[in-house]
């Protein structure tokens, strides 16, 4: 009977203290800023990606605000997953070579860039159906060996492309055309970059 009671009272505390454990952010670092019409109502909305520098992995947020006719902003979503932490596996782990590049917006158009360690890789979204769904997606990297692949992928319509070719000589080496529907569009607040559940 001791036992019994021993162990109900350890898993009671078990469930208590992982109930109140939470993982406090501090994005308090503004790592970039940019301004253009998201949503087409010709006012200027927002995206700012910020850094919890303090924390051992050092983790993003990327926050997208509408701009009203009042003049205040409006948050419309936000992500802690589409870029990846500086240090994923902490300050004295390795790094995967995913690194944060930058944001911009162009005719209504949230583009992300990634670096890589030879090369980069680009997310686009649309402001569509309520939510910021990915139209597109590009990478451009290198073998270091003379070989260049690029991948133009247009959700949108579902022609991926993909080529390889010599960057020394502009031979082109392979050439790859495919349909590929997702559907529905993935949603920026539940991918992380590249991941592999909307990459064909």
């Amino acid at each position: 009977m001791k036992h019994l009671l021993l162990t109900l009272f350890t898993l009671t505390y078990l469930h208590s203290y992982t109930q109140t454990v939470t993982t406090n952010y501090n994005f308090s670092y503004k790592v970039m800023e940019v301004e253009g019409d998201l949503n087409k109502d010709s006012l200027t909305d927002k995206a700012i990606v910020t850094q919890d520098t303090l924390n051992e992995k050092a983790p993003y947020r990327l926050q997208v605000f509408f701009k009203e006719p009042n003049g205040k902003y409006k948050l419309i979503v936000t992500s802690t997953k589409i870029i990846e932490p500086q240090y994923p596996d902490g300050r004295d782990g390795y790094s995967t070579g995913n690194e944060f590049g930058e944001i911009s917006i162009n005719k209504g158009v949230l583009s992300m860039r990634f670096d890589l360690l030879r090369g980069n890789f680009k997310h686009k979204f649309r402001f569509q159906k309520s939510n910021f769904e990915l139209i597109g997606y590009s990478e451009f990297s290198s073998n270091g060996q003379g070989e260049m692949k690029t991948i133009d992928f247009n959700l949108s319509t579902g022609v991926r492309i993909e080529k390889l070719e010599r960057y020394d000589t502009d031979k082109l080496l392979s050439y790859k055309k495919k349909k590929i529907l997702i559907r529905p569009l993935p949603k920026l607040q539940d991918i992380k970059a590249m991941d592999d559940d909307f990459l064909p």
